[in-house]
């Protein structure tokens, strides 16, 4: 396979994965990348190579850069963080912390953390973008969700989950440290 024929193999195939996990129709992307609906099947069917600017257009419309639509790599990446990378977010003097542990930007930026609430201790948070969810799972302790002003029990081994668009914050009114996972996912910014 000649060089070409690999990279109109890979943009047909990421083309196609982008606008299916971004949700657009064949009409959506070709309307917002300004391109032909026609040009868009083309290259998704790894029948054409299109011109540089099509391909800048493509990308834009998908809000991915043209190196991540022209990706050569066949299989799905993977990438390690070793602990000693993670990185410290937060803490305070009587050992509560959180720390992101790993994040990505599909479809949207996407965090997975780890945190430890010592008793006695809480942390707050301002409304993020409508869309945003957070997803926690308490391994120890019993935690206080307060979400838009009201308090959430979430005891040891319990899962809980919200939008949040709205003010909230993980307290610990209990005598044993909390212990929970935390993944949160924002919205693409349009």
């Amino acid at each position: 396979m000649t060089d070409l024929d690999q990279l109109t193999q890979s943009l047909a195939r990421n083309l196609k994965r982008w606008r299916t996990e971004r949700g657009y129709t064949l009409d959506a992307l070709a309307a917002r990348a300004g391109v032909s609906r026609g040009m868009i099947i083309q290259i998704e069917q790894a029948r054409t190579n299109p011109s540089v600017g099509t391909t800048v257009k493509i990308a834009d419309a998908l809000g991915v850069s043209i190196t991540t639509l022209l990706d050569y790599e066949q299989g799905p990446q993977v990438r390690i963080v070793a602990p000693e990378n993670a990185v410290r977010m937060w803490s305070t003097d009587a050992g509560s912390h959180t720390s992101l542990l790993v994040g990505a930007e599909a479809p949207g930026p996407f965090e997975l953390w780890d945190w430890r609430l010592m008793p006695g201790d809480a942390s707050s948070s301002d409304p993020h973008p409508p869309g945003t969810f957070e997803l926690l799972h308490v391994r120890a302790g019993t935690l206080t969700l307060v979400v838009d002003g009201v308090e959430h029990t979430v005891t040891e081994g319990a899962s809980a989950t919200f939008e949040a668009k709205v003010p909230h914050g993980y307290r610990n009114d209990g005598t044993e440290p909390v212990e929970m996972t935390m993944s949160v996912t924002i919205p693409l910014a349009r």
